[in-house]
């Protein structure tokens, strides 16, 4: 199915300089100014701030080793290829060292399912485009006409920004159509209608896109037409976040479908005759997720209980809802499971369900066998991810892994017993000498919350252990121990211990776990954090002084917060892509998706709560705030780098240290090339050892 997901903190359409307009009592924003993305006073004042901290890591004696051992994990070529399935081919993207910015590339299956390494057909070289272009491209994904057409559209980005060109590709001549279809930078969804025709939602004009710079119409668009001249067929409210098209590939055909986004966790969505334009909803709760089509039904996944005529579903459940009839149960939660991830396969849906955070694989037959679920046997006490289906082929591909154990991939089928193991990663880091646990903290409020701890086999509480803790807690998104080669490598081997919190906000209980911390309840994830700080201390397997924090996006909003409400537990802050300036989150770019997360400062009330934790509000002087390492990127198009700009501004003008990075590309992930990544990640470990280590 082919669909817009809204997890965590998603895209966005197109980076802008922001205007603020304050109100009558807003007191003024001093370093207003740094939310100007690219103006020359903006990039002057960080090119002064990265060269200040270059220089610290660039004169430790580690760093360059550091770099190296981390660029060798980033292009290591043992890496599971992650395939995407056709029936004929098994498509790859890959980066290595040869192409940093990438190869779009296909095999056969018989191919594919060689142990060592296939022969690839290359399509497209991203590296071999941007010398011939002289842009920047990074690659951000294809869409192919179903099942098995040689007409794709290519997402290309500028510099990494989530916003991206759209371009017709065919993969018999590999190569773009000549005259074919181009869709100009923007947030763009789309999909296949025939050969000749695109069902998508894009930028059409300023008044077809929402608050947040996403788009509000659907159209159809023939090949030839100009953009404005595609005909509409579905139009948002002035007041959504965004609509957008999708394609079910069924037994019986195509079905496509059109999808209106009033809330970040809510969806209508109808069933698209693109022959007359009629739209038919789907009866199905607003905030359910549709995975797919299975067996004559929708499959929905339950954020909340659902009552429909005498029938009664929990939240979590999974439930095959077909077009008439009487739904029916097809898995439901307990206390300590959750459903993590749900694919449609030809013969049966798999599940991957986490129990105390630790996954298994189901396998769930269709309505014949009245929905019997069965558990896949793989290796246990770790981590599963899908790796690769379609709802017409009847193979699976799934990873597992664990904190100590690399990628290993399995091909599991319905008529195969037992999951066949196809390839298997080399371990990147030394792991003779640590063992993983896993232990529960207690939160504030009396909740249990577990966190990983990975460590020395011969640790001693001595409160001397350098000690990195790591957490989410937001967006329903789970924290799972996986294997973390560069954490390896960078601290577990230096001597380091490293921690993972699953704190509240996540998904790791299911809907319960996160919607316990969202708007008003936000300080229970803060909380959750320190209890599992306090608990490290508590049995002595660090102290203050040997404890640093890291987080990402909202996880950096959550080191931001711990860093100004608990100072006094940490001595170290790696504060990666921000949220910080949490009474100007919904004006920047797209914030307004991530309101049902937080509240609206718009709000008088809502502003109460969020003021008392927005980090960017809280900064005081006088304070013992750990020296942070704050980090972004120019070309972070989804949560803007003004955050990061002015938070360390703020730090300077109190005279704190601070140390600060920008990247100038790479956007919200920081992945457009490897040299790049390495260098930063060694800019982090290297500060975490001059804090904890050294």
């Amino acid at each position: 199915m082919t669909k817009i997901k809204l997890l965590a903190i998603t895209g966005v359409f197109l980076m802008t300089s922001c205007q603020h307009v304050p109100s009558a009592n807003a007191p003024v924003d001093p370093f207003i100014h740094l939310e100007e993305i690219e103006s020359k006073a903006s990039l002057a004042w960080v090119a002064e701030q990265n060269k200040k901290s270059a220089q610290v890591f660039e004169s430790d004696p580690r760093l360059a080793k550091l770099q190296a051992e981390l660029k060798v994990i980033l292009t290591d070529d043992s890496r599971i290829p992650h395939p995407s399935l056709t029936t004929n081919f098994v498509y790859n993207f890959w980066k290595d060292a040869k192409n940093p910015r990438g190869l779009w590339r296909r095999t056969s299956w018989d191919e594919y399912r060689k142990q060592k390494s296939p022969t690839w057909e290359t399509i497209l070289d991203i590296d071999q485009l941007k010398a011939k272009e002289k842009e920047e491209w990074v690659w951000k994904g294809s869409s192919c006409l179903l099942p098995d057409g040689d007409h794709c559209m290519v997402f290309l980005s500028k510099g990494g920004k989530d916003s991206f060109v759209a371009r017709e590709f065919n993969l018999k001549t590999r190569s773009f159509v000549k005259g074919g279809f181009e869709i100009p930078e923007a947030k763009t969804f789309l999909t296949w209608v025939d050969a000749d025709t695109l069902l998508l939602a894009t930028n059409f004009g300023q008044e077809t896109l929402s608050g947040a710079g996403y788009p509000l119409q659907v159209r159809l668009l023939k090949r030839g037409q100009k953009l404005n001249e595609a005909k509409l067929v579905f139009s948002g409210q002035p007041a959504d976040l965004t609509v957008g098209p999708g394609t079910i590939l069924t037994p019986k055909g195509l079905v496509h479908t059109v999808a209106r986004y009033p809330k970040f966790f809510e969806s209508e969505i109808f069933e698209l005759n693109v022959q007359d334009g009629k739209l038919t909803p789907i009866e199905r709760p607003i905030d359910s997720d549709l995975v797919g089509y299975f067996d004559e039904s929708w499959i929905l996944k339950l954020r909340s209980d659902w009552t429909t005529g005498d029938q009664k579903f929990v939240s979590g459940s999974v439930v095959a809802a077909p077009r008439a009839g009487a739904k029916k149960l097809i898995w439901k939660p307990t206390e300590t499971t959750s459903l993590r991830e749900l694919t449609v396969a030809r013969d049966a849906l798999y599940l991957i369900v986490s129990e105390n955070v630790q996954d298994q694989l189901l396998r769930s037959l269709g309505a014949m066998a009245d929905w019997r679920t069965e558990r896949v046997l793989l290796p246990e006490a770790g981590v599963i991810d899908l790796g690769g289906s379609r709802s017409d082929i009847a193979s699976v591909f799934v990873t597992f892994e664990s904190p100590l154990q690399p990628e290993t991939q399995y091909e599991v089928d319905g008529a195969r017993a037992k999951p066949r193991q196809t390839r298997a990663a080399r371990e990147l880091f030394n792991a003779k000498n640590l063992v993983v646990e896993q232990k529960w903290a207690t939160s504030r409020d009396g909740t249990k919350v577990p966190y990983f701890i990975v460590r020395s086999k011969d640790l001693k509480p001595s409160g001397e252990n350098p000690t990195l803790l790591n957490a989410y807690g937001g967006f329903s998104i789970s924290s799972t121990p996986s294997y973390r080669a560069k954490i390896g490598k960078g601290w577990l081997e230096k001597g380091g211990v490293y921690v993972l919190a699953n704190i509240r906000g996540g998904g790791e209980f299911g809907p319960r776990w996160h919607q316990a911390a969202l708007r008003e309840n936000r300080q229970r994830a803060f909380d959750d954090f320190y209890a599992v700080a306090e608990d490290l201390i508590k049995t002595k397997v660090t102290s203050p002084k040997r404890l640093g924090i890291m987080g990402g996006s909202n996880g950096g909003l959550l080191v931001g917060t711990a860093m100004t409400q608990r100072p006094e537990l940490f001595n170290a802050v790696i504060c990666q892509v921000p949220l910080l300036d949490m009474l100007r989150f919904d004006q920047l770019l797209t914030g307004k998706f991530w309101v049902e997360e937080y509240g609206s400062p718009a709000d008088p009330q809502a502003r109460k709560w969020i003021e008392a934790y927005s980090p960017y509000q809280n900064v005081r002087a006088g304070q013992k705030y750990p020296e942070p390492f704050i980090i972004t990127s120019t070309k972070d198009d989804r949560v803007h780098p003004g955050h990061a700009r002015k938070m360390v501004a703020k730090l300077q003008s109190l005279g704190y240290p601070v140390l600060y990075y920008e990247n100038m590309l790479g956007g919200h992930g920081a992945d457009a090339d490897f040299n790049d990544e390495a260098r930063r990640t060694a800019f982090e470990y290297v500060y975490l050892m001059k804090k904890l280590m050294d």
